[in-house]
Protein backbone atom coordinates (compact mmCIF):
# COMPACT_ATOMS: atom_id res chain seq x y z
CA UNK A 1 0.00 0.00 0.00
CA UNK A 2 2.83 2.06 0.97
CA UNK A 3 4.46 1.87 -2.12
CA UNK A 4 0.84 2.70 -4.43
CA UNK A 5 1.31 5.89 -2.37
CA UNK A 6 4.80 6.63 -3.66
CA UNK A 7 4.22 5.92 -6.94
CA UNK A 8 0.74 7.68 -6.93
CA UNK A 9 2.16 10.93 -5.82
CA UNK A 10 5.58 10.27 -8.03
CA UNK A 11 2.60 10.23 -11.00
CA UNK A 12 0.73 12.89 -9.96
CA UNK A 13 3.61 15.32 -9.53
CA UNK A 14 4.75 14.04 -12.70
CA UNK A 15 1.46 15.45 -14.58
CA UNK A 16 1.77 18.64 -12.21
CA UNK A 17 5.43 19.02 -13.33
CA UNK A 18 4.12 18.33 -16.98
CA UNK A 19 1.05 20.85 -16.78
CA UNK A 20 3.47 23.46 -15.32
CA UNK A 21 5.81 22.87 -18.80
CA UNK A 22 4.01 22.35 -21.32
CA UNK A 23 0.70 23.47 -20.91
CA UNK A 24 0.81 27.52 -20.59
CA UNK A 25 3.04 26.92 -24.05
CA UNK A 26 0.71 25.00 -25.83
CA UNK A 27 -2.12 26.89 -24.83
CA UNK A 28 0.05 30.53 -26.17
CA UNK A 29 0.89 29.04 -29.51
CA UNK A 30 -2.88 27.20 -29.85
CA UNK A 31 -4.54 30.70 -28.81
CA UNK A 32 -2.07 32.83 -30.56
CA UNK A 33 -2.29 31.84 -34.05
CA UNK A 34 -1.09 33.66 -37.03
CA UNK A 35 -2.80 32.82 -40.61
CA UNK A 36 -0.86 30.78 -42.75
CA UNK A 37 0.42 32.44 -45.83
CA UNK A 38 3.13 32.72 -48.10
CA UNK A 39 5.50 35.63 -47.54
CA UNK A 40 4.45 39.32 -48.55
CA UNK A 41 6.07 40.89 -51.18
CA UNK A 42 7.13 44.28 -50.23
CA UNK A 43 7.51 46.90 -53.20
CA UNK A 44 10.79 48.88 -53.07
CA UNK A 45 8.37 52.13 -52.73
CA UNK A 46 6.41 50.30 -49.72
CA UNK A 47 9.51 49.71 -47.86
CA UNK A 48 11.37 53.08 -48.51
CA UNK A 49 8.09 54.86 -47.24
CA UNK A 50 7.33 52.27 -44.29
CA UNK A 51 11.18 52.63 -42.85
CA UNK A 52 10.51 56.56 -43.12
CA UNK A 53 6.77 55.86 -40.67
CA UNK A 54 6.95 55.93 -37.13
CA UNK A 55 4.63 53.42 -36.48
CA UNK A 56 2.65 53.02 -33.11
CA UNK A 57 -0.10 49.96 -32.23
CA UNK A 58 -2.15 50.51 -29.09
CA UNK A 59 -2.72 47.20 -27.67
CA UNK A 60 -0.97 44.10 -27.45
CA UNK A 61 -1.45 41.53 -24.68
CA UNK A 62 2.09 39.77 -24.78
CA UNK A 63 2.76 40.33 -20.80
CA UNK A 64 0.03 37.55 -20.71
CA UNK A 65 2.37 34.49 -21.47
CA UNK A 66 5.15 33.25 -20.38
CA UNK A 67 7.55 34.39 -23.36
CA UNK A 68 10.75 36.16 -23.00
CA UNK A 69 9.83 39.09 -25.44
CA UNK A 70 13.31 39.93 -25.60
CA UNK A 71 14.10 37.36 -28.14
CA UNK A 72 12.53 35.91 -31.29
CA UNK A 73 9.78 33.45 -30.17
CA UNK A 74 8.02 30.81 -32.52
CA UNK A 75 4.75 31.40 -30.70
CA UNK A 76 2.39 34.15 -30.77
CA UNK A 77 2.59 37.57 -32.54
CA UNK A 78 5.20 39.72 -31.29
CA UNK A 79 8.23 40.22 -29.20
CA UNK A 80 11.23 42.92 -29.37
CA UNK A 81 13.24 41.59 -32.17
CA UNK A 82 9.80 41.31 -34.68
CA UNK A 83 9.09 44.63 -33.91
CA UNK A 84 12.36 45.90 -34.56
CA UNK A 85 11.94 44.06 -38.15
CA UNK A 86 8.19 45.95 -38.22
CA UNK A 87 10.00 49.06 -37.44
CA UNK A 88 7.84 49.37 -35.00
CA UNK A 89 8.31 52.70 -32.55
CA UNK A 90 5.55 53.14 -30.17
CA UNK A 91 3.50 49.76 -28.53
CA UNK A 92 1.05 50.07 -25.99
CA UNK A 93 1.70 46.67 -23.74
CA UNK A 94 -1.94 45.71 -21.91
CA UNK A 95 -2.64 43.82 -18.87
CA UNK A 96 -5.34 41.66 -19.23
CA UNK A 97 -6.21 40.27 -15.58
CA UNK A 98 -9.66 38.69 -15.85
CA UNK A 99 -11.55 36.66 -18.51
CA UNK A 100 -14.57 34.51 -18.04
CA UNK A 101 -15.12 31.06 -18.26
CA UNK A 102 -16.96 31.04 -22.06
CA UNK A 103 -16.10 34.43 -23.09
CA UNK A 104 -17.97 35.37 -25.93
CA UNK A 105 -19.19 38.76 -27.55
CA UNK A 106 -22.86 38.70 -26.66
CA UNK A 107 -23.13 38.23 -23.01
CA UNK A 108 -20.78 37.25 -19.86
CA UNK A 109 -20.86 37.18 -16.50
CA UNK A 110 -18.83 38.75 -13.69
CA UNK A 111 -18.59 36.27 -11.62
CA UNK A 112 -18.13 33.34 -13.91
CA UNK A 113 -15.19 31.45 -13.61
CA UNK A 114 -11.79 33.55 -13.80
CA UNK A 115 -9.55 31.77 -17.07
CA UNK A 116 -6.68 34.09 -15.90
CA UNK A 117 -6.10 32.32 -12.25
CA UNK A 118 -5.65 29.45 -13.80
CA UNK A 119 -3.11 30.60 -16.35
CA UNK A 120 -1.40 32.40 -13.49
CA UNK A 121 -1.02 29.57 -11.53
CA UNK A 122 0.34 27.39 -14.60
CA UNK A 123 2.84 30.08 -15.60
CA UNK A 124 3.83 29.61 -12.15
CA UNK A 125 3.38 33.71 -11.17
CA UNK A 126 3.76 34.58 -7.75
CA UNK A 127 0.97 33.52 -5.33
CA UNK A 128 0.03 37.09 -5.10
CA UNK A 129 -1.08 37.41 -8.27
CA UNK A 130 -3.20 34.16 -8.00
CA UNK A 131 -6.57 35.85 -5.61
CA UNK A 132 -5.84 40.08 -6.38
CA UNK A 133 -6.57 41.46 -9.73
CA UNK A 134 -4.44 44.40 -8.57
CA UNK A 135 -1.09 42.32 -8.34
CA UNK A 136 -1.66 40.84 -11.64
CA UNK A 137 -1.29 44.41 -13.18
CA UNK A 138 1.45 45.35 -10.85
CA UNK A 139 3.42 41.88 -12.15
CA UNK A 140 2.57 42.33 -15.76
CA UNK A 141 4.33 45.81 -15.49
CA UNK A 142 7.44 44.75 -13.26
CA UNK A 143 7.71 41.79 -16.77
CA UNK A 144 8.04 44.94 -18.89
CA UNK A 145 10.59 46.84 -16.50
CA UNK A 146 12.83 44.22 -16.25
CA UNK A 147 12.58 43.50 -19.94
CA UNK A 148 13.67 47.10 -20.19
CA UNK A 149 16.34 47.24 -17.73
CA UNK A 150 17.88 44.44 -19.39
CA UNK A 151 17.78 45.73 -22.92
CA UNK A 152 18.41 48.59 -24.98
CA UNK A 153 15.90 48.23 -27.35
CA UNK A 154 12.82 49.05 -25.29
CA UNK A 155 12.12 52.46 -23.02
CA UNK A 156 8.83 52.80 -21.46
CA UNK A 157 7.43 56.03 -21.90
CA UNK A 158 5.66 57.60 -18.92
CA UNK A 159 5.59 61.18 -19.84
CA UNK A 160 6.25 63.43 -22.70
CA UNK A 161 9.74 63.58 -22.32
CA UNK A 162 10.19 59.82 -22.76
CA UNK A 163 8.02 59.84 -25.80
CA UNK A 164 11.00 62.97 -26.96
CA UNK A 165 13.54 60.03 -26.09
CA UNK A 166 12.28 57.42 -27.87
CA UNK A 167 11.59 59.58 -31.07
CA UNK A 168 14.83 61.34 -31.03
CA UNK A 169 16.47 58.19 -30.78
CA UNK A 170 14.90 56.86 -34.05
CA UNK A 171 15.79 59.84 -35.87
CA UNK A 172 19.47 58.90 -34.97
CA UNK A 173 18.78 55.41 -36.15
CA UNK A 174 18.43 53.76 -33.19
CA UNK A 175 16.27 51.03 -32.71
CA UNK A 176 14.60 52.01 -29.39
CA UNK A 177 10.98 51.22 -29.12
CA UNK A 178 8.50 52.90 -26.37
CA UNK A 179 6.38 50.72 -24.64
CA UNK A 180 3.25 52.15 -22.99
CA UNK A 181 1.59 49.83 -19.96
CA UNK A 182 -2.35 50.02 -20.30
CA UNK A 183 -4.53 48.02 -18.11
CA UNK A 184 -7.44 46.34 -20.15
CA UNK A 185 -10.30 46.92 -18.10
CA UNK A 186 -10.36 48.74 -15.16
CA UNK A 187 -11.06 46.17 -12.36
CA UNK A 188 -7.20 45.60 -11.22
CA UNK A 189 -8.52 49.16 -9.70
CA UNK A 190 -10.60 46.70 -6.83
CA UNK A 191 -13.39 49.46 -6.21
CA UNK A 192 -9.99 51.79 -4.79
CA UNK A 193 -9.46 54.22 -6.28
CA UNK A 194 -6.46 54.83 -4.53
CA UNK A 195 -5.02 51.93 -6.36
CA UNK A 196 -5.23 54.27 -9.37
CA UNK A 197 -2.00 55.84 -7.80
CA UNK A 198 -0.62 52.18 -7.53
CA UNK A 199 -1.06 51.54 -11.21
CA UNK A 200 0.16 54.98 -12.30
CA UNK A 201 3.42 54.53 -10.12
CA UNK A 202 3.80 50.92 -11.70
CA UNK A 203 3.93 52.62 -14.89
CA UNK A 204 0.62 52.46 -16.36
CA UNK A 205 -0.33 55.16 -18.60
CA UNK A 206 -3.38 53.79 -20.98
CA UNK A 207 -6.90 53.31 -18.67
CA UNK A 208 -9.17 51.01 -20.45
CA UNK A 209 -12.69 51.46 -18.12
CA UNK A 210 -14.05 47.64 -18.95
CA UNK A 211 -13.14 44.08 -20.61
CA UNK A 212 -15.60 40.93 -21.33
CA UNK A 213 -17.91 41.68 -18.06
CA UNK A 214 -20.10 44.49 -16.06
CA UNK A 215 -17.43 45.66 -14.05
CA UNK A 216 -17.43 48.45 -10.89
CA UNK A 217 -16.76 50.94 -13.40
CA UNK A 218 -19.79 50.54 -15.51
CA UNK A 219 -21.12 48.04 -17.98
CA UNK A 220 -19.45 46.47 -21.01
CA UNK A 221 -19.87 45.53 -24.85
CA UNK A 222 -20.39 42.17 -24.08
CA UNK A 223 -21.83 42.55 -20.45
CA UNK A 224 -25.89 42.29 -19.22
CA UNK A 225 -27.88 44.98 -20.90
CA UNK A 226 -25.98 48.40 -22.04
CA UNK A 227 -25.51 49.67 -18.53
CA UNK A 228 -23.89 53.05 -18.64
CA UNK A 229 -21.48 54.30 -15.65
CA UNK A 230 -21.43 54.18 -12.08
CA UNK A 231 -20.56 56.78 -9.56
CA UNK A 232 -16.99 54.99 -9.25
CA UNK A 233 -16.77 54.64 -12.80
CA UNK A 234 -17.16 58.71 -13.39
CA UNK A 235 -15.08 59.25 -10.52
CA UNK A 236 -12.83 57.22 -12.00
CA UNK A 237 -13.12 58.94 -15.42
CA UNK A 238 -12.43 62.61 -14.26
CA UNK A 239 -9.08 61.21 -11.94
CA UNK A 240 -8.03 59.90 -15.74
CA UNK A 241 -9.13 63.51 -17.25
CA UNK A 242 -6.87 65.43 -14.35
CA UNK A 243 -4.09 62.96 -13.90
CA UNK A 244 -2.54 63.42 -17.53
CA UNK A 245 -3.55 59.52 -18.42
CA UNK A 246 -5.17 58.06 -21.14
CA UNK A 247 -8.60 56.71 -21.50
CA UNK A 248 -9.40 53.51 -23.37
CA UNK A 249 -13.08 52.56 -24.35
CA UNK A 250 -12.88 49.75 -25.94
CA UNK A 251 -14.93 46.87 -24.82
CA UNK A 252 -17.37 49.55 -23.08
CA UNK A 253 -21.10 49.68 -23.73
CA UNK A 254 -22.62 52.05 -25.79
CA UNK A 255 -23.78 53.78 -22.60
CA UNK A 256 -20.77 53.84 -20.91
CA UNK A 257 -19.11 55.70 -24.30
CA UNK A 258 -21.56 58.24 -24.48
CA UNK A 259 -21.46 59.11 -21.29
CA UNK A 260 -17.96 59.17 -21.49
CA UNK A 261 -17.96 61.70 -24.25
CA UNK A 262 -20.86 64.07 -22.32
CA UNK A 263 -17.98 64.22 -19.55
CA UNK A 264 -14.54 64.37 -20.90
CA UNK A 265 -12.44 67.76 -22.86
CA UNK A 266 -9.58 65.31 -23.78
CA UNK A 267 -9.21 62.93 -26.62
CA UNK A 268 -10.50 58.90 -26.36
CA UNK A 269 -9.06 56.15 -27.68
CA UNK A 270 -10.91 53.36 -28.69
CA UNK A 271 -7.60 50.94 -28.82
CA UNK A 272 -8.70 47.69 -30.94
CA UNK A 273 -12.08 47.28 -32.71
CA UNK A 274 -13.35 47.84 -36.28
CA UNK A 275 -16.20 49.87 -38.07
CA UNK A 276 -19.60 48.10 -37.76
CA UNK A 277 -20.95 49.58 -41.39
CA UNK A 278 -18.03 47.98 -42.68
CA UNK A 279 -18.04 44.72 -41.10
CA UNK A 280 -20.92 44.47 -38.69
CA UNK A 281 -20.73 42.10 -35.77
CA UNK A 282 -21.24 41.99 -31.92
CA UNK A 283 -17.21 43.27 -31.39
CA UNK A 284 -18.07 46.29 -33.09
CA UNK A 285 -20.07 49.45 -31.68
CA UNK A 286 -22.39 51.66 -34.06
CA UNK A 287 -21.18 54.39 -36.68
CA UNK A 288 -22.46 57.28 -34.84
CA UNK A 289 -20.27 56.44 -31.94
CA UNK A 290 -17.32 56.42 -33.55
CA UNK A 291 -18.08 59.60 -34.89
CA UNK A 292 -18.63 61.56 -32.02
CA UNK A 293 -15.15 59.28 -30.88
CA UNK A 294 -13.02 61.45 -33.77
CA UNK A 295 -15.33 64.88 -33.12
CA UNK A 296 -13.34 65.07 -29.80
CA UNK A 297 -10.12 64.39 -31.05
CA UNK A 298 -10.06 61.03 -30.46
CA UNK A 299 -8.67 57.73 -32.38
CA UNK A 300 -10.31 54.85 -33.36
CA UNK A 301 -7.23 51.71 -33.68
CA UNK A 302 -8.69 49.52 -36.05
CA UNK A 303 -7.40 45.57 -35.35
CA UNK A 304 -6.02 43.02 -36.92
CA UNK A 305 -8.65 40.01 -36.96
CA UNK A 306 -11.74 39.03 -38.77
CA UNK A 307 -13.96 39.27 -35.81
CA UNK A 308 -13.60 43.18 -36.67
CA UNK A 309 -12.34 43.25 -40.07
CA UNK A 310 -14.63 40.03 -41.83
CA UNK A 311 -10.74 39.91 -42.95
CA UNK A 312 -7.58 39.97 -41.70
CA UNK A 313 -4.98 39.74 -44.98
CA UNK A 314 -3.61 43.32 -44.61
CA UNK A 315 -5.56 44.26 -47.82
CA UNK A 316 -8.91 43.60 -45.41
CA UNK A 317 -7.52 45.27 -42.68
CA UNK A 318 -6.26 48.14 -44.90
CA UNK A 319 -9.91 48.38 -45.84
CA UNK A 320 -11.36 48.66 -42.70
CA UNK A 321 -9.18 51.70 -42.10
CA UNK A 322 -9.94 52.75 -45.08
CA UNK A 323 -13.89 52.55 -44.19
CA UNK A 324 -12.59 54.28 -40.92
CA UNK A 325 -11.09 57.16 -42.47
CA UNK A 326 -14.18 57.79 -45.15
CA UNK A 327 -16.30 57.68 -41.71
CA UNK A 328 -14.56 60.09 -39.72
CA UNK A 329 -11.19 61.35 -40.89
CA UNK A 330 -7.15 60.61 -41.71
CA UNK A 331 -6.88 62.06 -38.60
CA UNK A 332 -8.65 59.85 -36.11
CA UNK A 333 -7.65 56.14 -37.12
CA UNK A 334 -4.88 54.72 -35.89
CA UNK A 335 -3.58 51.03 -35.41
CA UNK A 336 -4.69 48.65 -32.78
CA UNK A 337 -4.02 44.86 -33.48
CA UNK A 338 -4.76 43.18 -29.95
CA UNK A 339 -1.77 40.58 -31.01
CA UNK A 340 -1.48 37.86 -28.59
CA UNK A 341 -4.74 38.46 -27.60
CA UNK A 342 -6.08 35.16 -28.37
CA UNK A 343 -6.92 36.14 -31.74
CA UNK A 344 -5.87 34.93 -35.80
CA UNK A 345 -4.05 37.45 -37.46
CA UNK A 346 -2.14 37.60 -40.81
CA UNK A 347 0.26 39.77 -39.05
CA UNK A 348 2.89 39.39 -36.56
CA UNK A 349 4.99 42.39 -36.06
CA UNK A 350 7.54 41.80 -38.10
CA UNK A 351 5.51 41.47 -41.30
CA UNK A 352 3.68 45.18 -40.85
CA UNK A 353 5.00 46.70 -43.99
CA UNK A 354 2.51 44.58 -45.72
CA UNK A 355 0.31 47.10 -44.43
CA UNK A 356 1.98 50.17 -45.67
CA UNK A 357 1.85 48.33 -49.14
CA UNK A 358 -2.02 47.45 -48.60
CA UNK A 359 -2.74 51.32 -47.63
CA UNK A 360 -0.67 52.17 -50.36
CA UNK A 361 -2.84 50.06 -52.76
CA UNK A 362 -6.04 51.21 -51.26
CA UNK A 363 -5.25 54.65 -52.45
CA UNK A 364 -4.06 56.28 -49.45
CA UNK A 365 -1.34 59.51 -49.75
CA UNK A 366 1.44 58.85 -48.05
CA UNK A 367 0.63 62.01 -45.53
CA UNK A 368 -2.35 59.47 -44.25
CA UNK A 369 -0.59 56.48 -44.40
CA UNK A 370 2.22 58.08 -41.91
CA UNK A 371 -0.87 59.40 -39.49
CA UNK A 372 -2.51 56.20 -39.26
CA UNK A 373 0.25 54.20 -38.82
CA UNK A 374 1.90 56.15 -35.76
CA UNK A 375 1.33 59.92 -36.47
CA UNK A 376 -2.39 60.17 -34.84
CA UNK A 377 -1.12 57.62 -31.80
CA UNK A 378 2.00 60.54 -31.60
CA UNK A 379 -0.48 63.23 -31.30
CA UNK A 380 -2.88 61.91 -28.64
CA UNK A 381 0.59 60.83 -26.65
CA UNK A 382 1.97 64.61 -26.73
CA UNK A 383 -2.02 65.55 -25.82
CA UNK A 384 -2.26 63.31 -22.23
CA UNK A 385 0.81 63.24 -21.43
CA UNK A 386 2.59 65.47 -18.68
Amino acid sequence: MRKFLIWTFVILAAGLAAFLTFAPGIADAQMNPITPHEPYEISEEAQALHDTLIVGDWHADSLLWNRDLLVRNEAGHSDIPRMIEGNIALQVFTAVTKSPRGQNYSENSAEAPDNITLLAMGQMWPPRTWTSLLQRALYQAEKLHDFANASENLMIIQSEADLDTVLEARANGEDLIGGILGIEGAHPLEGDIDNLQRLTNAGYRLIALQHFFDNELGGSLHGHGDQGLTQFGRDIVEAVEERGLILDIAHSSPQVVREVLAMVDMPVVISHTGIFSHCPGPRNIADDLMVDIAAGGGVIGIGFWADVTCDDSPEGVAAAISAAINLTSADNVSLGSDWDGTVRVAMDASEIAALTQALMAEGLSEEDIAKVMGGNMVRVLRERLD
